[in-house]
């Protein structure tokens, strides 16, 4: 394995790459988060508290203090969001109010557009922002539950910032973050953040390495003008880790399963590799002191090695959506490599204010043009032999390339109009319309099974507002979500190939907001409507038409408290869930819970500040998940759980130097348990909570 470079030359002592966060910015758990602006609402720079709609704001320290590591840490931080198929050396997923949202649609960078099919770094992210519930208004089409958001970090004045962290079992990275404005009145700026790591977790045969490079700069041409461009070059070599499963018919109990154990521990195993470039160039231009135009272009390159060996099924016993009673499972070799998925995309906006009458608008309106295409070659996956759960049975590799993969073509057309208009000190209405054009293709890398189809819809957003007090928010939201899908192209459908109608999810939203001086919180009720499409097991013998079959009905409360007082921070988030099929042909389908999906969820942080050593901070973070179901059928589920994590961060300066160290224990009581069971690729999959974990982080700032 190679050693990253920048641990050959590194000098000064810092954190992870997600830890290099400005020192000015040392927010953790208080109230003043609500009160920050929210970029993916696009409703421009209104505080999240002034707001409505349900969203979050995770900073760049909230993110180092939890040893955020990438996208799935953010379930740590907001009951909202878990895990969904989230596996060590592999790409994350999230769940949020119950739904899987879409890696390829509701993910945004700076507001614009990406593919999150691959690795995404922190360590240039200023922060992470959610926004909850349906998002038609932002997103052209987008899976219900919320858009997943990453704010770059720009240029700042003479910022100096790096570090190292290591963490059980022998993972040791390191950093840098520095920024500097120059040029006449400081007209240009420029902040590099790189980072290293050297990956050797717990979990056995998964080291690797990841590095990152990014540049981002500015030109400040007047007053009026301004100019930002940026970079961002990421690779990541690990092997990935499979899920355990049922066995036969039982469900093993995770106190007997090694969490170290890695099924992917073949002698011929290869790591999935993750290479992405992406870079944007972004115009601000005022035109007076109520109107401004934008102007802003995205590209992402992702290029991808999938490589695994997969444990899938039990053809002994002719069931393929567990492994055998005894603990074996069918070994695949899987091989996907060279896959180029290239993303553009070219947002175009005007932003302004108006008064009409007695009443004022915050006005924006725009189009955004996106392309997606995806290159793909042969594949291999096929059966290699029988491996067992303790992950030392050793079998031949395939590698032959016997399988085709689906190569595919996107493009889309959004214009959009959002409208804040204030009727009094009190009331307020917000609206919002999307209208999307879009275009999609599909074919085997054979040319076989070709599809295309174009559609267009609109999406509206409507909200009222009343401030009960200046710190007291009530609202009502209804909106619309758009997801678009095709029928497999496969002999066995009578509709093959054919576009089903636009899948319309609908929410409607209650909410209060509360932004005091010790005590900020949050409440919303929500109810989201998404039709869904029939799942049938189709066959030569028994064809079916694809169809939508009914809905995912999902109904919850969330809330959120802030408070602090003297050396007394506490933070809280908590969802209630009641998530069910409805509607379905099949009545013994109707009122089933979706798998992976707990009922309960509850995150709580406190943080004491140690009055007898200034700068030393105590925290500690409770995460609930309820039950979740892991067959369709609801049959069998996962206990709940609740995992303890700790730490403590010691601010002080040395010699004009600001160092900031943090000792964390993540699961301090070493509790075994799955921590989720995502029912994927038509099996159920168990993964286990990593066992204790200690991490040992510095940053140094000038």
């Amino acid at each position: 394995m190679t050693k990253p470079v920048l641990f050959c030359s590194l000098s000064l002592l810092c954190a992870l790459a997600a830890t290099a966060a400005e020192p000015v910015q040392q927010v953790t758990v208080t109230g003043r988060i609500i009160g920050s602006p929210l970029q993916v609402g696009g409703f421009g720079d209104v505080p999240l508290a002034q707001s409505p709609f349900a969203a979050s704001l995770i900073t760049a320290s909230q993110l180092a203090d939890a040893g955020a590591r990438g996208i799935s840490d953010l379930t740590r931080l907001d009951a909202a969001i878990s895990d969904a198929y989230n596996a060590e050396g592999y790409w994350q997923s999230l769940t949020v109010r119950g739904f899987v949202i879409d890696n390829r649609f509701n993910y945004r960078r700076d507001g614009l557009p990406i593919n999150a099919e691959a690795v995404i770094p922190l360590g240039n992210k200023q922060g992470v922002e959610l926004l909850k519930g349906t998002t038609g208004i932002q997103a052209g089409t987008s899976a219900p539950g919320g858009l997943v958001n990453l704010v770059v970090k720009r240029p700042t004045r003479n910022l100096r910032t790096a570090g190292i962290e290591w963490r059980e079992h022998g993972s040791v990275g390191g950093a840098v973050d520095i920024s500097q404005r120059f040029g006449t009145d400081e007209a240009f700026g420029l902040r590099v953040n790189a980072s290293a790591e050297h990956l050797d977790p717990q979990v056995r045969s998964a080291k690797g390495e990841r590095h990152l490079l990014a540049l981002a700069g500015d030109w400040r041409v007047s007053p009026d003008t301004l100019i930002e461009a940026e970079v961002e070059n990421s690779r990541q070599s690990q092997p990935s880790v499979p899920g355990f499963s049922l066995l036969g018919s039982t469900l093993p109990d995770a106190r007997s399963i090694d969490p170290r154990i890695n099924l992917n521990n073949q002698s011929w195993s290869l790591p999935v590799v993750f290479k992405a470039n992406t870079g944007s160039l972004r115009l601000q231009q005022r035109l007076n002191d109520d109107w401004r135009i934008t102007a802003q272009a995205m590209a992402q390159r992702l290029v991808n090695d999938d490589r695994v060996a997969f444990p899938f099924g039990c053809s002994a016993a002719d069931v393929y959506d567990r492994y055998c009673s005894d603990g074996s499972f069918d070994l695949y070799d899987f091989r996907s490599e060279n896959e180029h998925r290239d993303s553009d995309a070219v947002d175009l906006a005007l932003h302004g204010a108006l008064r009409t009458g007695g009443v004022s608008h915050q006005l924006s309106a725009g189009v955004l043009f996106t392309r997606f295409q995806s290159r793909f070659q042969r594949q291999a996956y096929n059966w290699a032999g029988v491996g067992t759960i303790d992950g030392n049975t050793q079998v031949p590799a395939a590698p032959e390339l016997t399988d085709e993969n689906t190569n595919r073509d996107e493009r889309s057309t959004e214009l959009y109009l959002r409208d804040a208009i204030e009727l009094s000190p009190q009331w307020s209405v917000w609206a919002g319309l999307r209208h999307t054009r879009l275009a999609r293709e599909s074919v085997r890398t054979d040319g076989s099974r070709a599809t295309s189809y174009d559609q267009q819809f609109t999406t509206p957003w409507l909200a009222v507002a009343h401030r009960i007090t200046p710190k007291t928010l009530v609202y009502a939201s209804w909106g619309q979500g758009i997801e678009s899908a095709v029928v497999p192209n496969r002999s066995y459908y009578t509709n093959a190939g054919e576009a089903l109608p636009a899948l319309k999810s609908r929410q409607v939203e209650l909410g209060l907001k509360h932004d005091g001086e010790n005590i900020d919180a949050s409440a919303a009720l929500f109810d989201i409507d998404r039709p869904q499409v029939a799942e049938e097991s189709c066959s030569t013998e028994a064809p079916c038409t694809g169809h939508i079959d009914g809905s995912a009905r999902h109904r919850g409360a969330e809330a959120m408290l802030s408070w602090h007082s003297g050396p007394w921070q506490v933070h809280g988030t908590g969802m209630w869930l009641d998530a069910k099929r409805r509607g379905a042909q099949d009545a013994s389908v109707n009122g089933l819970r979706p798998t992976n999906v707990a009922a309960r969820t509850l995150r709580l942080q406190v943080e004491h500040d140690l009055g007898a050593l200034p700068g030393l901070h105590l925290l500690g973070s409770v995460v609930h998940e309820g039950d979740r179901m892991v067959l369709p059928d609801n049959s069998l589920r996962i206990p709940a759980w609740t995992r303890l994590d700790l730490l403590a961060r010691y601010e002080h300066t040395l010699g004009g130097t600001q160092l900031t160290w943090r000792v964390g224990v993540d699961n301090a009581t070493n509790q075994r348990a799955w921590k989720e069971a995502p029912y994927q690729y038509g099996h159920a999959y168990l993964f286990p909570m990593a066992p204790r974990t200690l991490r040992v982080a510095l940053q140094a700032a000038i």
